[in-house]
């Protein structure tokens, strides 16, 4: 049909229709016009009159569906405003004039245009990216003991000295070396050439965090093979900065994410550890949790002071199991528990930490379970399988830092990440997906994460580890008071209670 033809048709509609009637259809010499009023509208299908009428009124009726389900109203501002989704999804009911064996959920899914395959490929592409920092990293370590043992050899004055100014033996690999010009002006109140370059790469990629080290800064300098051959055949001038190396004996920074303490003159630091695993169908295999209070004074005046400790929690039993030191006296029963000399005429040690109290606990008590997991596969027909893993915090008196769950992947194959609470991302090493949140508290006590990835066998999920930093104490010991031996005046106290996870999995 022309477009006069059409423009035709359409100029002679509003007077076919007849007034005071029900009927949808109007019939002329040539045409069928099969109409819906919309508002102040008409939605119109014309046919030729050999044409299915009740296939007309249904096609009509699709139409219409989408018109309401694409515009907020059928006003004349709204069609226009989404005229090119209406074209879209109108093209997909009909094609070449002919009805096409589709419903308004297909086309709402031709409409969105989301590609599982390219969230497949994107995925890919960044596991790509983390592998190849991770290949760069290894590099940049070789690099570095080789810069290492050159220094040494030149420090030693051995025949390495000189071949680290330019010719000889060397344990690097071979570049070319430039002709001596004159002597430039020294640098040593200023970083390496290469420190003052802008970083290679700027993201983190899957990286989940950790510290900066000066292997990390040189994988930021190097930026390719090229500069890698500049600062290396530069003569006398290090391809790292002068940063001073971490030793072995640097503490490490267990704390996390949890807030600062404040120290008083009394400080109390008391320190948990768990090792758990809890079944997948429910229940808790096995538990140990051990326990230990230091404490330390730095004002002597300070010294005789007794500790009383909060009332332990009605839900606990008596499993656990209370250990004091040699010269403190044990807890007496059917009093409050208090931590005081046996001599009380002499004082606790002053300006060093010592170990008050021990408790432990191992058994089933599904009590001092601080973290629920719920992890759920459930396959489908199409050889995929739909994961469902949730948590919810047990024990509202302690608080989760820096929180992973990392759940275990089937060989080759990548998720696709539905819903989620928290942040997520693609672990290489272990080909698992590392879920985390940083906070769980009793406010924000519980998250679920669901996913769909290809394999069928639910057993490749497990097991799930879990790993955090907690705060507070799982067993519920903390101090209620410090007060002195003599008087019995209130003491200021300052407490810093931790959790360190051992093993959390679930099996």
């Amino acid at each position: 049909m022309s477009r006069a033809r059409i423009e035709s048709l359409l100029a002679s509609f509003p007077k076919l229709i007849p007034t005071g009637t029900q009927h949808t259809s109007v019939e002329t010499a040539d045409v069928r016009y099969v109409y819906q009023p919309l508002e102040d509208l008409y939605i119109l299908l014309i046919t030729n009159k050999s044409s299915n009428i009740l296939q007309d009124i249904d096609t009509l009726h699709l139409f219409a569906r989408v018109v309401s389900d694409l515009c907020r109203s059928a006003e004349q501002r709204e069609i226009l405003k989404n005229e090119f989704e209406l074209l879209s999804a109108f093209d997909e009911i009909v094609s070449l004039g002919y009805r096409e064996p589709i419903n308004l959920m297909q086309v709402r899914n031709v409409l969105e245009m989301e590609s599982h395959e390219e969230k497949i490929q994107e995925i890919i592409s960044r596991n790509k990216e983390a592998e190849a920092k991770e290949e760069l990293k290894r590099r940049a370590k070789q690099l570095e003991m080789q810069r290492r043992e050159q220094q040494r050899r030149a420090a030693a004055g051995g025949p390495g000295a000189g071949s680290y100014l330019g010719g000889g033996i060397s344990g690097y690999a071979p570049v070319p070396q430039r002709e001596y010009t004159a002597p430039t002006p020294a640098r040593n109140a200023s970083p390496a050439p290469s420190s003052l370059r802008p970083p290679a790469f700027k993201g983190t990629g899957m990286k989940l965090g950790g510290k900066r080290t000066q292997q990390s800064a040189l994988i930021d300098a190097l930026g390719g093979e090229a500069l890698l051959s500049e600062d290396m055949s530069t003569p006398g001038t290090p391809a790292v900065s002068h940063t001073p190396e971490p030793t072995a004996s640097a503490p490490k920074n267990e704390r996390g994410s949890l807030p600062p303490v404040h120290v008083e003159s009394v400080h109390v630091v008391i320190k948990e550890y768990l090792s758990l695993e809890l079944m997948r169908e429910g229940g808790l295999r096995n538990l140990e949790l051990r326990g230990e209070m230091d404490l330390h004074i730095s004002d002597p005046s300070l010294a005789r002071v007794k500790l009383a400790l909060a009332p332990a929690p009605a839900s606990y039993g008596p499993e656990l199991q209370f250990k004091q030191h040699p010269k403190v006296d044990k807890f007496a029963s059917n009093r409050d528990r208090v931590i005081a000399l046996k001599d009380s005429s002499r004082g606790f040690p002053v300006d060093q930490s010592l170990a008050v109290l021990k408790w432990r606990y191992s058994g089933k008590d599904e009590t001092y379970v601080p973290l629920s997991i719920n992890c759920w596969p459930t396959p489908s027909n199409d050889g995929t399988c739909d994961v469902n893993i949730e948590y919810e915090l047990e024990a509202e008196h302690i608080s989760l830092h820096d929180v992973v769950i990392s759940i275990p992947l089937p060989d080759g194959s990548y998720p696709t990440v539905s819903s989620h609470s928290g942040e997520w991302a693609l672990n290489p090493s272990s080909h698992s997906l590392d879920w985390s949140i940083p906070l769980i508290n009793a406010e924000e006590r519980s998250g679920s994460l669901e996913f769909s990835v290809g394999g069928d066998d639910t057993g490749v999920f497990f097991p799930v580890r879990v790993s955090f930093v907690g705060e507070g104490s799982i067993a519920g010991v903390h101090l209620a008071s410090v007060t002195r031996v003599e008087g019995g005046d209130e003491v200021t106290f300052s407490e810093d209670a931790t959790i360190t996870v051992e093993n959390y999995t679930v099996v």
